[in-house]
């Protein structure tokens, strides 16, 4: 008896793959890069001590999830005007999928500040208005989540999303402003300094070099994660028509 082996043919590899595969690497040598310069490159804040001092370190991780959650947002708006404009259900994909990393990293915002707080602040929460209009932030985007997969119609979820990321994102300003605008103990890192700001420190050369590296590796770490989620979503929604076709 003779038997026969059958081949599978693996399909090949597209720009995608590739893309995909090439930003995930960047990803992962960034973060690497991003903690051995934010735990021993940069030199520690001259006018801080103790506890103070070491939990500042987490400043630079907190930038990077801060810059991230914006980048989610401010590709969400985009994602969400070219929809509403073309109708392509690949740009509210892109919406979405920037809207769930930056929450994502809007959340490590939160955490990353909590730890920073505690030394600081002596207290890991405080209704400080920075503080508040993160968190209102991160809940508005949450309930964009939320409501929008209670909704059954494909185009209807994607035109509603749409329009709320729009809305959503006017809390995205406030709370840039926030420690501006209001009294705030919140430090204000780049532009006009805080009088009330309790825990700012100066940015010597190595902790600025080091917040860049930060910056640059979320932003790798964001694409990467975006267009990983946007390609699921895609292949969820080639699911849902095949089984609709067949239903």
């Amino acid at each position: 008896m003779s038997s026969t082996t059958v081949g599978v043919k693996r399909p090949a590899w597209n720009g995608l793959d590739i893309l995909q595969l090439i930003l995930g690497l960047a990803a992962v040598a960034a973060m690497a890069t991003a903690m051995w310069a934010s735990l021993a490159y940069a030199r520690p804040a001259s006018n801080l001590a103790g506890d103070e001092q070491i939990a500042q370190r987490i400043f630079y991780i907190h930038m990077g999830c801060n810059v991230g959650a914006l980048a989610g947002f401010l590709v969400s708006v985009a994602g969400s005007i070219v929809y509403l404009v073309k109708k392509s259900l690949n740009w509210d994909r892109a919406a979405q999928a920037a809207i769930e990393v930056g929450t994502i990293c809007g959340m490590g915002t939160i955490i990353t500040g909590m730890f920073w707080a505690k030394p600081t602040w002596n207290t890991y929460w405080t209704w400080d208005p920075r503080l508040t209009t993160s968190a209102i932030t991160v809940l508005v985007y949450l309930a964009y989540l939320v409501f929008r997969n209670g909704i059954d119609d494909r185009h209807t979820r994607a035109r509603f999303g749409s329009i709320y990321a729009l809305l959503a994102f006017l809390s995205v300003p406030l709370t840039f402003y926030s420690a501006r605008l209001f009294r705030s103990i919140h430090p204000v890192v780049f532009g006009n300094e805080n009088p009330d700001a309790q825990g700012g420190f100066s940015v010597g050369s190595t902790m600025g070099q080091t917040l860049s590296i930060s910056i640059i590796s979320f932003c790798v770490l964001f694409f990467a994660l975006v267009i990983l989620r946007w390609r699921q979503l895609r292949m969820e929604d080639a699911v849902a028509e095949l089984r609709e076709d067949l239903g």
